[in-house]
């Protein structure tokens, strides 16, 4: 792979073009501004990161988080881009600048939790637990594809994103590179094998019904196949993962401190490690514990962002080439330190109370919303003897752009069940709770 095709700013319907050399926003500032204003990436701001919002401290949704891994990511890709251009000067020739390589990682970080469902992962869970385990689920199975069905079960928040980013119904249109740069499992859903020692094999990237998008994508910006179903991760990919590591390592660790479920102590322990020389605890004594948070947060963030420039820019040749394929916060000096971060988060955060009740009322809603809207386009299309009232009704409630015509017992419904998870999955956490109790008859509008 070469970065000047894989750096490339074409667009889908778009011919392949290079950065322009005069203009007052590259093609990738453009995608970053087209994210912002987006309708999926406002309803961010009503999608727990990882605690649901207490009335009396400030906690981070899916919308901050994104917003600081998009800032992290911008610092990593413009350092990259530095060491990029120093060692390839021919890319200067082309326009392209470090601050243009930091707008993509800065873009494509922006939009790594789009297709996040509502209640975090365990909306991921629930939603493949739905077709995988409930009778209005798997009824689908016999109607479909293999690969399609391999989809349905196993729900992808990434796969999910990229579907969200090509739709010509949210119109953003990003650029490949920004594409590529989002995409960290390049790979459908259904394989022959999975290679666990490639860390783009761990989860997929794009569902079957993306595949000619995503096909279309490799092959203009140069991106190789390591077998016929897997494709190489695009290199800024890296650092969009390790600006995202970063982010949740540090950030909820300052989370559930500011709540405490961590201790002031732990945490200052926790972060020393990152901070080696820098550390100075004489300093903790002259500001107030949430300053102290604030300030070792950002010394810790800077010296990651360091040392995740300086192993990009040593395994950049590898990367090009196919053959590197792990998260760089694994390699870091600092993974240790991470590695233990991550244990202490795991056992007092996200499995605390406090979350483990969220994730359980995530499940009871996502199953209601999700039977009751499935068993009624079941009962219309492929069981018409069954339709109700009832059903009548709740069909009524789906989008008014819902594609409710063209189904029957011939006609795979999968595209459909697309769309139903499309609608499901873009709910904020708020609207999906209220749309529950209603369906359910728990609540009643206007009273």
């Amino acid at each position: 792979m070469k970065w000047e095709k894989l750096l490339a700013s074409g667009r889908f319907g778009d011919s392949l073009k290079s950065l322009p050399l005069e203009s007052s926003r590259t093609e990738f500032e453009i995608d970053y501004d087209r994210i912002i204003f987006s309708a999926p990436f406002r309803n961010l701001q009503d999608k727990t990161q990882v605690f649901p919002l207490p009335e009396q401290a400030f906690v981070h949704t899916r919308l901050t988080h994104s917003l600081e891994v998009s800032s992290v990511g911008r610092s990593l890709g413009k350092a990259a881009g530095e060491f990029l251009l120093e060692k390839y000067p021919a890319l200067q020739k082309l326009g392209i600048s470090s601050s243009a390589i930091g707008s993509i990682v800065a873009a494509a970080a922006l939009t790594h939790d789009i297709g996040n469902p509502p209640f975090g992962h365990a909306g991921e869970e629930a939603i493949s637990d739905f077709f995988r385990l409930h009778s209005y689920g798997k009824i689908w199975e016999k109607h479909v594809r293999v690969d399609q069905w391999a989809d349905l079960v196993n729900f992808e928040g990434n796969a999910q994103g990229f579907r969200m980013l090509v739709s010509k119904q949210f119109g953003l249109n990003l650029t490949y590179a920004t594409l590529a740069a989002f995409t960290k499992y390049p790979r459908p859903s259904l394989i022959p094998q999975r290679d666990v020692a490639r860390k783009s094999q761990r989860k997929f990237g794009f569902f079957i019904n993306q595949l000619v998008d995503f096909e279309l994508m490799a092959e203009t910006l140069g991106i190789e196949k390591i077998s016929a179903e897997c494709w190489v991760r695009h290199p800024l990919a890296f650092l969009v993962e390790a600006a995202d590591d970063i982010c949740y390592n540090i950030i909820d660790l300052e989370d559930g401190c500011t709540i405490g479920l961590v201790s002031f102590e732990e945490t200052v322990a926790l972060l020393k490690p990152i901070l080696g020389d820098r550390f100075d605890e004489e300093k903790l004594k002259e500001r107030s514990q949430t300053q102290n948070l604030g300030i070792l947060r950002a010394m810790a963030i800077g010296q990651l962002i360091r040392e995740t420039v300086a192993v990009f820019a040593q395994f950049e040749e590898s990367m090009r080439k196919g053959n590197f394929d792990k998260a760089l916060t694994d390699i870091i000096p600092s993974a240790k330190a991470l590695a233990a971060i991550s244990a202490v988060s795991v056992k007092k955060i996200y499995r605390s109370k406090i979350v483990l009740e969220k994730e359980a009322a995530g499940f009871q809603v996502l199953e209601g919303l999700l039977s009751v809207f499935s068993q009624a386009l079941y009962h219309q299309f492929y069981s018409p003897e069954l339709f109700s009232g009832q059903d009548k009704s709740i069909l009524r409630l789906l989008p008014e752009d819902f594609p409710l015509k063209g189904w029957g017992a011939e006609v795979n419904p999968y595209p459909m069940l697309r769309v139903l998870v499309d609608f499901i999955s873009g709910m904020t956490d708020k609207y999906a709770l209220n749309l529950y109790r209603r369906v359910k008859g728990i609540s009643f509008p206007g009273i």
